[in-house]
């Protein structure tokens, strides 16, 4: 029987790389990063407005509503950053976050509008696009460093500095809004569920004193 090799079995142990071509390895890894981060950000742009529609909290809004700037801005700084690279702002489909918009739309789509439980579902979308970028960005600013180019790594800079405050942002709503318990009666299911729970217990506990009683007759 002829055992499948891994794509990776191919690759050879001393991989060898022309010394004269490492820059442009580099420089080739970067505009395929920028390419993919540019899609997610404009896909981030026209979901926003879609987030900030299913939720009634006016605060929550008016983040979602600046992190709808920010993406503008983003897009914009990334176009510079084509232009000083001479490559025109192509978009290559950002895998990473169509999958991340597809599940913040389901977990939207679960839950009833006007409800905590909406706007936590909102949040923790954000709060999982919003790491993904900052990790993007934060190496994109490490690999135009390598590359040397002062320009490109100051415009990445500003943009992972919008990301680390908006994620500061964000965690302080979700700080003061979901740090407490729920108000009594506000979460009808949890209480069934609860009441069920110590009916259970209740029960068994009962059972339990009957069956000690019984022995010690």
């Amino acid at each position: 029987m002829t055992t499948k090799k891994s794509s990776f079995s191919s690759i050879p142990d001393d991989d060898p790389i022309v010394e004269g071509d490492v820059s442009k390895e580099f420089l080739n890894f970067l505009c395929d990063e920028l390419k993919d981060i540019y899609s997610g950000e404009k896909n981030l742009a026209k979901a926003l407005p879609k987030m900030q529609k299913a939720t009634a909290n006016k605060v929550l809004k008016n983040i979602l509503e600046s992190q709808f700037a920010s993406a503008q801005l983003h897009l914009e700084r990334l176009e510079q950053i084509f232009e000083l690279l001479g490559e025109c702002a192509k978009v290559k489909p950002s895998e990473a976050m169509a999958a991340l918009l597809e599940e913040a739309n389901s977990s939207i789509e679960k839950t009833t509008r006007s409800s905590r439980l909406r706007d936590a579902a909102i949040i923790l979308a954000i709060q999982k696009i919003r790491h993904y970028e900052m990790a993007t960005y934060n190496i994109l600013v490490q690999l135009a460093r390598t590359l040397g180019n002062e320009d490109i790594i100051s415009l990445l800079e500003e943009t992972l500095n919008d990301e680390n405050k908006a994620d500061d942002l964000v965690n302080s709503f979700a700080e003061e809004n979901y740090n407490t318990p729920l108000p009594a009666g506000k979460n009808t299911q949890t209480e069934k569920g609860e009441e069920k729970v110590a009916t259970v217990y209740r029960s068994k506990n009962l059972e339990g004193k009957k069956t000690i009683k019984k022995e010690k007759e």
